[in-house]
Parts: C-alpha cells; sequence; structure tokens
C-alpha cells in the first residue's frame, strides 16, 4: 500500500478530524503526525486544551491511523524531520490547512501534494468554534462609521469607526455580524484568553493572521474587526486609504461606557439568508462616503458629550449611509422591524450584520422588553 502522511494539532477533538482521517485513509496506509504542546504554544501563544500525550492517544486509537507520533520541530513545518524519515507516497492536507510552504517542501522531497474538501465536522463546528462557547475572547460593535476600514470606500472620503469590545456574557449567534469569523481566528491563534501585551499592537496582529497574503482586496476582513476585539473599551479609527487607521483613540472612561452600555440594546434576528451577497448593487461614491464619515464623526462627539439625541441621530445617520452605500444592507423584513420599534419610541437603529443576519442594535434611553444587555470590556 501507499504510505499517506497528515500533520495537525487535533485539540478537542471532535467529528471532523475523524471524517478528514478516515477520508486520507482511503489513499494507503495513514501516519499522523501531531503537533507538540510546545509548537502550539509557540503558534497560539497559548496551551492547547488537551495535553500532547492525550491527543496523541486520541489520535492512536483511531483504526484508520498506521501510526502516529508527536512531531520533533516546530513552527509551521514541525512536522519535517518525519516527513523526511518516513517519504510517504502523498501529504495530504484538508482546504483550511493548505499553505504554500507544505505544498513546497512536498514538491522539494518528491511526495504528491494532495488538498481534499471535507466541511470541519457534521455540525460545521471545528475545534476553535467548540472553544469558542466558553471562551473568554470578546466580540465587537461597531457603532458608527463602518466600512470606512475598507480603502475601497475610505479612498473616496476618509473617515473614523467607531467600536466597543463586548464582553462574551452571552453566546452571541455565529455570522451575527459582530466580528465572530474573527473571533475564532483570534481563538486559533491564542486559546480562550486574551494573551498579554499592548491592544493595538495584538490588534495589528490578529488582522495580519486573519488576512494573510493573497486575500481579495474584498474578501478582507476590515481592521475594526480585530480592533474592536483587542482594544478594550471604546475605540475611534481613523481610515484614509488604508487597511489600517492612522490613528487611533482609546476611549476607557467608565462614565462614558456605563452611558453607552445604559443605552444600547441588541434584538436577535433570524440568520442571514446563504445568497446574501453584499455588493449587490452597490454605490459607493465620495457622497455616500462622505455622509458615513461625517454621522460617524457626529456621532462619537454625541457620546463623549453624553448627549443622547446627537448619538441617536447619527447612530441611525451612520446605518442610513451605509445602505445607500450597500442597498442589500438591509432588506425589506429588516425596515419591517425597524418601524415598529421606531413607533415604540426607539431614537436609533442599525443592524450588527450586513444582509439581516445577526442582531438589530437599538438605542433608547427606555428599557425594550426582552433585548440583550451588552457588557463593554474594560482594560
Amino acid at each position: 500500500m501507499k504510505k499517506v502522511f497528515v500533520s495537525g494539532c487535533y485539540d478537542c477533538f471532535h467529528a471532523g478530524h475523524i471524517r478528514f482521517l478516515n477520508k486520507a485513509a482511503e489513499f494507503g496506509e495513514l501516519y499522523v503526525a501531531v503537533g507538540s504542546d510546545k509548537t502550539v504554544l509557540e503558534l497560539k501563544h497559548a496551551k492547547p486544551t488537551f495535553s500532547e500525550d492525550e491527543r496523541l492517544l486520541i489520535v492512536s486509537q483511531l483504526k484508520s491511523v498506521k501510526n502516529a507520533f508527536i512531531s520533533s520541530g516546530s513552527g509551521m513545518l514541525d512536522f519535517e524531520n518525519e516527513l523526511r524519515e518516513i517519504m510517504p507516497d502523498m501529504f495530504i492536507v484538508n482546504y483550511d490547512g493548505n499553505t504554500p510552504d507544505k505544498k513546497e517542501l512536498c514538491e522539494k522531497l518528491g511526495i504528491e501534494y494532495k488538498v481534499i474538501f471535507l466541511e470541519r465536522s457534521i455540525t460545521g463546528r471545528s475545534s476553535t468554534q467548540i472553544k469558542a462557547i466558553k471562551s473568554k475572547i470578546p466580540y465587537r460593535i461597531d457603532l458608527a462609521g463602518g466600512w470606512l476600514d475598507q480603502p475601497y470606500v475610505s479612498k473616496y472620503f476618509p473617515g473614523p469607526v467607531l467600536t466597543i469590545s463586548i464582553e462574551p456574557h452571552h453566546h452571541f449567534n455565529f455570522k451575527s455580524g459582530m466580528a465572530s469569523s474573527t473571533r475564532n481566528r483570534a481563538i486559533k491563534l491564542w486559546g480562550n484568553t486574551l494573551p498579554e501585551g499592548d491592544p493595538k499592537h495584538l490588534a495589528n496582529i490578529l488582522f495580519c493572521f486573519d488576512n494573510p497574503p493573497g486575500v481579495k482586496e474584498k474578501e478582507t476582513a476590515g481592521a475594526q474587526d480585530s480592533i474592536g476585539i483587542m482594544v478594550p473599551g471604546l475605540t475611534y479609527s481613523f481610515f484614509k486609504e488604508k487597511h489600517w487607521p492612522i490613528k487611533m483613540n482609546n476611549i476607557l472612561d467608565e462614565n462614558i461606557l456605563k452611558w453607552i452600555e445604559e443605552r444600547i440594546y441588541l434584538i436577535e434576528l433570524e440568520p442571514r439568508k446563504d445568497d446574501y451577497f453584499i455588493f449587490d448593487k452597490s454605490n459607493i461614491n465620495e457622497e455616500n462616503a462622505r455622509s458615513l464619515s461625517q454621522a460617524a464623526e457626529e456621532c462619537f462627539q454625541g457620546i463623549i458629550n453624553n448627549d443622547f439625541e446627537k448619538f441617536a441621530k447619527s447612530f441611525r445617520e451612520s446605518f442610513d449611509a451605509q445602505i445607500k452605500m450597500f442597498p442589500s444592507t438591509c432588506p425589506k423584513w429588516i425596515h419591517e422591524i425597524i418601524e415598529k420599534y421606531k413607533n415604540d419610541g426607539v431614537k436609533g437603529w442599525k443592524l450588527s450584520g450586513a444582509g439581516g443576519g445577526g442582531y438589530l442594535i437599538l438605542a433608547s434611553e427606555t428599557p425594550i422588553e426582552n433585548a440583550i444587555k451588552i457588557k463593554i470590556r474594560r482594560k
């Protein structure tokens, strides 16, 4: 039989791991390189949930596995020594583990490099998403200016994006528009707790990890996601034709943060439709970018001065500017829900996620029944 080689961390072992290993074993005798605790710590800046001995034992029990061992090297190619020793006929990766370095190494050694496409698990949950349930990594909400963190918008008119870092006190929906995908990348990088260090520097690291080389411009995750997750409190980030802000102002004043918490409510919505496309009939131009920028600036001033009327007005004006730029951001059924709360006295509104997914964020000075209250992360 041919010899087949795979590698991985295999932490929080789940159905997706079993399906991948069983599929790889269909191509020959399966050899599995398991990342050491040292390597996991080095790559993710957090210890694995299960030790290398436990992870090795779990993988070794599968009937499809011929042999499993702890990789002796370090870094992304920690398995290189074992690969050279075994010299398999084929090296297999799942689509989400495909990297140029792995392919190049196999080409150098004359080993067939094969990428297969399997869902991470039967439920669609990865190890990262399993960990996310109990993770202490924050979420983020953009209060105003969202989309200005994209150069294809800020090139028309620069402006600020206002983000608040949210404690994970509630199990927010995946794909909720609260940077849940970037949050999962943070969990993959650091585990379930935030690392020590300067928040702005860590935000930059997360942004780079979330957007590896080769990502297309309109598929780049905006910097507001990484900033909102890693930088506590309220952050004013000013963007001008770049993916990273040219200046940042971090607000940690307790009175201001408490003022925001007392006026923001979240209403859970149904999931975003699968056929949603943000750029459908988009209208990105100077007029709309300027309106978005000005509304975000006014929103910031309203917050700083505890002026609710100004805050609520600019909060919804920022959302209106987003809708003008990306009409598909807000489907008709969302307008009907907004109208209901508007009639009940709510002064400001926006969506957490484009296309109706996630939550309707409301600004109100009176309590809203059955709404979720937020908790802004302090230092």
